[in-house]
């Protein structure tokens, strides 16, 4: 299923996982579903598959080391998210 939009997010560490994310409050209402959703997605424009999962009434984007480094951001730093495809 073809999507297209796009948020912006700061990249935060998750309180239960200590995982490096961005959170995405509006998921549930844009997806219709409060379960994990695999995407292709880009971050500043390095585009990867994506698995979107469900945190307390939104989704969170766990972003890996090797992302994180493509891009050149941290913690802290903010991010444009953008969905293509869902899976």
């Amino acid at each position: 299923m073809t999507i297209a939009l796009s948020f912006t997010a700061e990249i935060t560490k998750d309180k239960n996982s200590g995982w490096t994310c961005v959170e995405w409050p509006e998921s549930v209402r844009v997806l219709g579903t409060g379960k994990s959703v695999k995407m292709i997605a880009a971050i500043d424009g390095h585009e990867f598959q994506a698995t979107f999962l469900p945190i307390g009434g939104m989704h969170m984007l766990p972003l890996r080391a090797a992302i994180l480094k493509a891009i050149k951001k941290q913690v802290g730093d903010t991010v444009e998210v953008y969905l293509r495809d869902r899976l």
